[in-house]
Order: C-alpha cells, then sequence, then structure tokens
C-alpha cells in the first residue's frame, strides 16, 4: 500500500511539474507589438514620434547603464546652459513652447527624457524604478555631458529628482527654479528622524488599503491620494487622458503624450512614479541638511495658483523656504502643466530670473470640461 501511494505520489509532483513548465512556456504574446532592446527593456519605435505638433527637435542620445537616454539639445554649443527636467506623466515634449524663446535668446537648453518617459527605454517591470534609480541616471547624463554653470527648471516630479541630482552635483548649478513641486522631507528632530523611518511604509499601507481607484473616481475627487490609487492599480494609465485634465491640450497634443506609450507594457514608469513620492524621506532630508540649507546661489520658488496637484500646500512651500535664498513668485491663471498654458511667459520668467528680476505674472484660467473626458 505504501508503495502505492509512493508511486501516486511521485506521477502527481511530475504532473505539477509539467504543468508548471508548460504553462511558464506557452506564448500567447504577440511580440511584434513589442520592441525589446534587451530582457525587460523597451524602447518606442522611432516612427511613433514622427510629425508631433510642435516638437521639430533633434534627437540626442546617450546610453548609461543598461539603457538610453534621450535628450534635447537646442541652441548654442557655448549659449549659457538652462536645463529643463519634466515630472509625470510628461516628457520633453512639454517644453516645445518655452525652447524657442530661450534659444532666441542665445541660451542652449538641455531637456532630458528620463527613463520609462519620450525617447527614452522602458522598464516593463515597476519593480525596476526607484527615485534613487531616477537621481542616479539624471546625475550621469549631467556628467558625461558636463555640464556646467547650470540653470535648472525642475517641474513636478523634476523636484524631487532633480533636487537630488543637485545635491550630489552642487557645483555644476548656479541657480535653480521650480515650478508645482517639493522635495518631500520630514524635518529635523527626533520624532521627525522617527518618521522618516515610518511614513513611508504608513503610505503604503493606506494605499493598499484603500484599493484602486477608478477613472471617474480620480477625474472627480479632490484627493491627491485618487491620483496614486489610479495610477498604482491602473493595467492600462490613461495618460492622454491625465494630460487633457491637467494640461488644457488640443487632440493632436493628448496623442503627442501617448506617442511613447505603444502598449500598456510601456507605461510601467509613469503607473509607479505617483506612489514612490515618500519612498526616500531620509535621503531627501539628508540633501536638505547637507545642500540645500547652506544653498546661497538664487534659488526661485514659481507656483501656478491653480494648480490641482499640488493645490497651493503650504507644507510643500516651507519645505523648499529651507533653502536660504528661496525667493516665491506666484502665476496667476494656470494650472498644474503651466508649460502648457504658459510656455512662452514662463520661459521670460527664467530668462528675467538668470537677470536677477523675477515677476510674477498672470494669464487666462482655462476651463477644463471634465465631462467631455469622461
Amino acid at each position: 500500500m505504501n508503495k502505492v501511494f509512493s508511486i501516486l505520489f511521485f506521477v502527481l509532483v511530475i504532473g505539477i511539474v509539467i504543468f508548471q513548465y508548460s504553462r511558464n512556456t506557452e506564448t500567447n504574446i504577440n511580440y511584434e507589438n513589442f520592441n525589446l532592446v534587451a530582457p525587460g527593456i523597451l524602447r518606442t519605435p522611432d516612427e511613433r514620434f514622427d510629425d508631433l505638433k510642435d516638437y521639430p527637435f533633434k534627437p540626442n542620445y546617450l546610453i548609461i547603464g543598461n539603457t538610453r537616454i534621450h535628450y534635447i539639445d537646442e541652441g548654442p554649443k557655448d549659449g549659457q546652459i538652462i536645463y529643463l527636467l519634466h515630472g509625470e506623466p510628461t516628457w520633453s515634449y512639454l517644453f516645445r513652447k518655452m525652447i524657442p524663446t530661450l534659444i532666441d535668446e542665445g541660451y542652449r537648453v538641455i531637456a532630458p527624457d528620463m527613463v520609462g518617459f519620450g525617447k527614452s527605454d522602458k522598464y516593463i517591470s515597476v519593480d525596476d524604478y526607484s527615485h534613487q534609480m531616477h537621481v542616479d541616471k539624471m546625475t550621469q547624463l549631467i556628467i558625461e555631458l558636463d555640464l556646467k554653470n547650470i540653470t535648472a527648471h525642475f517641474h513636478d516630479w523634476g523636484g524631487p529628482v532633480g533636487l537630488r541630482v543637485l545635491a550630489k552635483e552642487q557645483n555644476r548649478f548656479d541657480r535653480v527654479i521650480v515650478s508645482n513641486t517639493s522635495l518631500p522631507a520630514t524635518g529635523r528632530g527626533f520624532l521627525n528622524d522617527l518618521k522618516g523611518y515610518l511614513l513611508g511604509p504608513i503610505f503604503k499601507f493606506t494605499i493598499w488599503l484603500q484599493g484602486p481607484a477608478t477613472w471617474e473616481e480620480f477625474i472627480g475627487g479632490d484627493g491627491f491620494a485618487n491620483w496614486i490609487r489610479y495610477s498604482k492599480y491602473s493595467d492600462n494609465i490613461d495618460i492622454g487622458g491625465v494630460m487633457k485634465v491637467l494640461g488644457s491640450l488640443t487632440e493632436e497634443e493628448k496623442i503627442a503624450y501617448e506617442a511613447p506609450y505603444p502598449n500598456a507594457s510601456y507605461k510601467a514608469g509613469a503607473q509607479i512614479f505617483p506612489f514612490l513620492i515618500p519612498s526616500e524621506l531620509r535621503k531627501n532630508e539628508k540633501a536638505y541638511r547637507e545642500v540645500l540649507e547652506k544653498w546661497e546661489k538664487p534659488f526661485l520658488i514659481a507656483n501656478s495658483d491653480n494648480d490641482p496637484v499640488t493645490g497651493n500646500n503650504p507644507r510643500l512651500v516651507k519645505l523648499l523656504k529651507r533653502v536660504p535664498s528661496a525667493q516665491e513668485v506666484v502665476i496667476k491663471g494656470p494650472g498644474h502643466f503651466l508649460q502648457e498654458e504658459a510656455g512662452p511667459e514662463y520661459a521670460e520668467l527664467i530668462i528675467d530670473f538668470i537677470n536677477g528680476n523675477p515677476q510674477g505674472f498672470t494669464v487666462e484660467k482655462k476651463v477644463i470640461n471634465k465631462e467631455s473626458i469622461l
């Protein structure tokens, strides 16, 4: 009897192994829809970027680690450098309305696409994306291009990434302007140090507890958590829809923001970015204490007054005002993506900032019909 049971058990184990092997080797995926350049890495086909509205810029590329990074490099090579770093879920296309004004004034504009965005390579797995990975890639790009005397503009996630890059390579930067962003940190003191360990896991647990948010909940809700819940759990984040809601885009411009993503597998970077916001509070705090709190060069906070993402949160501005030289101006009218709604005017603000006289300005507020997007 024991022999019978042993044989049956052995046959069952073999059967399970065969079943698992056959299931894992089954190929139901049409790989013609993918452009794999390395295991786990996708590259958007060039034809996806043909004839994009108002984006005539020549592509430039650097291989950094296992990924190819795209960047715009426009204007005279000996011009003073203006470095534009995008956020979520945008790419260098965000700055197309600003670049002509800047290069006409003789500046050299560098605008990279972070990994997972634009023309840069994209990891398939969300696990390959981290705040530190983005910092390392953007730092290496600046080093390899040997950029110096930089005027940097950081927007949205460009803030948490760019300000950490500055903390690593502070001598390469002459001045910084930030818009609708911050660098999350806890502040000084024992209790705040303790928060640095706890807030990240608590945040992730809270998002898990609340669970997914639908597109309708994201569009109709007032809480920033809805955006994180939607992006984190979405199988196919609607990047064009997000940009149309927050950026007042035309249909052509919406298509351009979707161009980097032939299908959902390309969108892991955009999907996970919001969820990473509090993931490195201790490193961010270290950047404040070691570099930003000692920064005496020009530093400008230029937020728009109708931003539904940051909500003009005083806490975010207060964090940035830990920088001793921080000034603040307000741009009245635009929403979160002020580069879309006031690109040339914002470029002029950057020029005025370089010349030592930054002033806020006003443009007409655009009203978004959410019902047309639902």
